[in-house]
Formats: C-alpha cells, sequence, structure tokens
C-alpha cells in the first residue's frame, strides 16, 4: 500500500478520502471534548475548582508542547513496510482508547488534580501522535496545490461531523431521559472508545500511503529551529495562535456565557454549539473552492474577516428567543473551518519548499510546530478562566447571582477578544509569499528531481 510521489500521482477517489478522514471522527471528539466538554466537566460535575481545572490543562498542554517535536522528528525518520505515518497512528489508538476510558466513563466526583493531570497528560500524548500522523499522511496523499485543499477539507468536514456527533450524544440521553448531564459525558466517552479502533483500522487497510522519492536524512534539531527563520512559517504560525485562541475562548466559556448571560439552558447551550459547529461543515466547501480561486492565503484572509464580523454580530443579539438566538449562531460557525483546513494545507506547501530547497523531508517536524502554535492557543484560551476567578466569577451562579463586574467581564472576554484575534488573522496573512504560481513550480522541481532519483 506504498507508493512513491511522482507527476502521475492520482486524484484520489472520494472513497478513499472518506476512508482516510474516517480517524477525524474521534479525533475531533477529543478535540472538542479537550478545550469545551471536560473542563467545564471537571469544573461542574467532579467538583474541582476552575482555577485548579485551568491550571492543570494548562501545565499538561504546556507539557505536551515538548513532546511534539520529538514525535515529529521521530516520524520524519520512520521508514517502515506500513509508511512513515500509518505506525504511529496505530501506536496512538490504545493510548487514546486507555485515556478515554479513565478520563470519560470512570472518573468521579471528588476526583482531585493529581487524577486530573495524570490522565490528562495521557491523553495529549495520544491526541499528539495520532493527529501529527494524520496530517503527515495528508500531506503526501496527495502533493498537487488545488488537490492538497482537497485532501483537507474532506479531513475538515470529516473533523466537524465528528464534533457534531459528539455533542449531540449528551443532549440526546438527558432528552431521552436515559440520564443526567454527567451519564452523557461517559457515553461520549464510550463512543469514542468504540470509534477509535474501527476508524483507524479502516484508514490503515484502505488508504495508500505515498513517500517522498530521494528525500536525505532528517537535518537533526537545528533544523526545527532553521524553519522558524521563514518568513511563511512565521506567518502561519502567528496565524494558526490567533485564529486557534479565538475559538478557544468561545468553547470554554459558552455554556457560562449563554447560561448567566444570556439565560439559555445547559442543552439549549448545547444546541447552539452545535448549530455552530454544523454551520462550519456547510461553510467549508466553499472555503476549499475560494482557495482554488484566490489562494489558500487570501481565502484565509478573507474568512477570518468574515468570522470576526459575524462572531460579534451574533454575540450581541439579546438573548429571549432561541429560534433568533440559533439562526446567528449558525451564520456566525459559516467560516469555522476555514483556518482549520487551510492553515494545514499552506504547510504541507511549506514543507515542499524546504524538501526542494534542502533536499530534506521534514514534513513531521513541520507539523508538530503547528501543533504546538495550535496547543499554546488552547493554553492561553484557558486564561479566561483564571481572570474570571480573579473577579470572583463562580461557576455554579450563588443566590444571587454573579456581581455585575465579574458579568461584564464573561462578555468581554467572549465578545471583544475572539472578534479581534479573528480579525488581527486577517493582517498577519497579508504578502504571505508562498503563492500559488510559487507553489506549482515547486512541485515541477521536485517531480523532475524525484524523477530523477527514482530512475
Amino acid at each position: 500500500m506504498i507508493d512513491v510521489i511522482a507527476a502521475t500521482t492520482p486524484r484520489r477517489s472520494n472513497a478513499v478520502l472518506a476512508a482516510f478522514s474516517g480517524p477525524c471522527l474521534p479525533l475531533a471528539a477529543f478535540g472538542v471534548a479537550l478545550p469545551v466538554t471536560l473542563p467545564e466537566f471537571y469544573a461542574t460535575h467532579v467538583g474541582l475548582e476552575l482555577g485548579v481545572v485551568a491550571a492543570v490543562f494548562m501545565a499538561v498542554r504546556l507539557i505536551d508542547i515538548v513532546f511534539d517535536p520529538f514525535i515529529g522528528w521521530g516520524m520524519d525518520r520512520t521508514r517502515t513496510r506500513l509508511g512513515r505515518y500509518r505506525p504511529w497512528m496505530a501506536l496512538a489508538t490504545p493510548i487514546l482508547m486507555l485515556s478515554a476510558f479513565m478520563m470519560f466513563v470512570v472518573v468521579q466526583p471528588g476526583a482531585g488534580a493529581a487524577y486530573l493531570f495524570a490522565w490528562l497528560l495521557v491523553l495529549y500524548l495520544g491526541f499528539s501522535i495520532g493527529t501529527l500522523g494524520q496530517l503527515g499522511w495528508a500531506s503526501v496523499l496527495a502533493p498537487q496545490y488545488d488537490q492538497r485543499s482537497r485532501v483537507f477539507g474532506w479531513w475538515q468536514v470529516f473533523n466537524i461531523i465528528g464534533v457534531i456527533l459528539i455533542l449531540i450524544l449528551p443532549t440526546v440521553v438527558v432528552q431521552t431521559g436515559i440520564g443526567d448531564y454527567a451519564d452523557g459525558v461517559r457515553i461520549m466517552g464510550w463512543a469514542i472508545l468504540i470509534a477509535l479502533p474501527v476508524t483507524m483500522g479502516l484508514a490503515m487497510f484502505a488508504v495508500p500511503e505515498p513517500v517522498n522519492a530521494g528525500a536525505a536524512p532528517h537535518g537533526g534539531p537545528r533544523a526545527y529551529l532553521d524553519l522558524f527563520k521563514r518568513p511563511a512559517v512565521r506567518k502561519l504560525l502567528f496565524a494558526d495562535l490567533l485564529l486557534g485562541v479565538a475559538p478557544g475562548i468561545t468553547g470554554s466559556l459558552l455554556f457560562f456565557f449563554f447560561g448567566q448571560i444570556k439565560g439559555y439552558g445547559h442543552t439549549e447551550a448545547s444546541l447552539f454549539m452545535l448549530l455552530y459547529f454544523l454551520a462550519g461543515l456547510v461553510g467549508a466547501p466553499f472555503w476549499a473552492w475560494l482557495a482554488t480561486r484566490i489562494g489558500k492565503d487570501k481565502a484565509l484572509a478573507v474568512a477570518s474577516l468574515v468570522f470576526a464580523a459575524f462572531y460579534i454580530g451574533a454575540t450581541l443579539v439579546p438573548g429571549g428567543s432561541f429560534a433568533l438566538t440559533a439562526v446567528v449562531m449558525f451564520i456566525a460557525g459559516l467560516p469555522y473551518a476555514a483556518g482549520l483546513f487551510l492553515l494545514r494545507a499552506m504547510m504541507a506547501d511549506v514543507g515542499d519548499e524546504v524538501r526542494l530547497e534542502t533536499g530534506v523531508d521534514r514534513t513531521g517536524l513541520m507539523f508538530s510546530i503547528l501543533s504546538a502554535t495550535t496547543k499554546i492557543g488552547h493554553v492561553v484560551a484557558l486564561i479566561p478562566y483564571l481572570v474570571l476567578q480573579v473577579v470572583g466569577f463562580q461557576a455554579i451562579a450563588p443566590a444571587g447571582g454573579n456581581s455585575a463586574m465579574s458579568l461584564m467581564t464573561l462578555q468581554i472576554l467572549f465578545i471583544l477578544v475572539p472578534g479581534l484575534l479573528l480579525a488581527a488573522a486577517a493582517l498577519v496573512l497579508r504578502k504571505y509569499p508562498l503563492t500559488p504560481e510559487r507553489h506549482d513550480r515547486i512541485r515541477l522541481e521536485l517531480e523532475a528531481r524525484d524523477g530523477v532519483a527514482k530512475a
């Protein structure tokens, strides 16, 4: 199932891309649970203080960031009959299954910070291995500029489907009377446990993994720092940081904002978030199409500005009308997916430039630094928890409600800060150097050189 990238690389069928994207379903479930579900669950149902939850998540994230370059370095040096990235995804599967069982299923009220820290660290290790492996695999599955957008577009669609499915579960559990919200989170864990081996197995056996021909051995630890000298890499990392912090803040504060500012219940807030992600699924094909017309960088800049305007407008709509809030939250989510898949496709493009200039395939390393900025964004997105604790905000509102100052702080953190960050991402992408025309020339030179090496 291993082939070599060349000028004759076939256009991947929809069936192959669907099988490849299947692992996104459980990985996306982790992706939404880590910044949204688990912090709130451990604060309100397990019983840890907001500040403790924020501190533990931030500490583990910072440790996890250190893992990524070593994982990327290891992937770049991997040579097996299965390929470079598939063995790593196979390794991630049991790690993620065990951590899901401990974090979602068996945890009980009263579990301490040490329990959360230990199993969260294991979960993040498996999550890093799984996501980096899949991103590296995606970058070699279709190397052409527009086809790469298509691969990452499928990747993002399945990510959003995974998010939607996992968000539905707790609401279904509550509404059908199967159990309460805590039971819904535990069922969420079981769903992840079942989906992981099924989707990973299908991808491993149904999808080929091309390898880059003629790549030299890895350049060593210095290669990690050398990548930061590239303007395209710096722009992508900064944009990824901004686009990670903004929705991270939204996710971490969503239940508090809609509950204590807008007056909606937990189930209604979950439905708003579901519509928000569903809109991302609907909007993703448009942003992929726009990227083929004006380039990935310009499409992402447009999406970021639209996202900022839609988001601020939606959050300023007064509460009291579920239907109106549902509509504006759907509209706000239409640009949500653009940054997630376009940034990764753009980093894969930069990887081609690096391989042409250096003769070294550093795909794993490059995705590891992009993953690191995403995680830094998630760490920063938890700072509002600490800010709210300083101003006296309580996750479970006291009898008289939270103070006016703490509620105003919540609104500023939820509305203004994400909107400004989204708009700033568009400015960062100005004068992005790797144009579609430049990448086409890079691919032609790579294919000519790889063809000679293969011959």
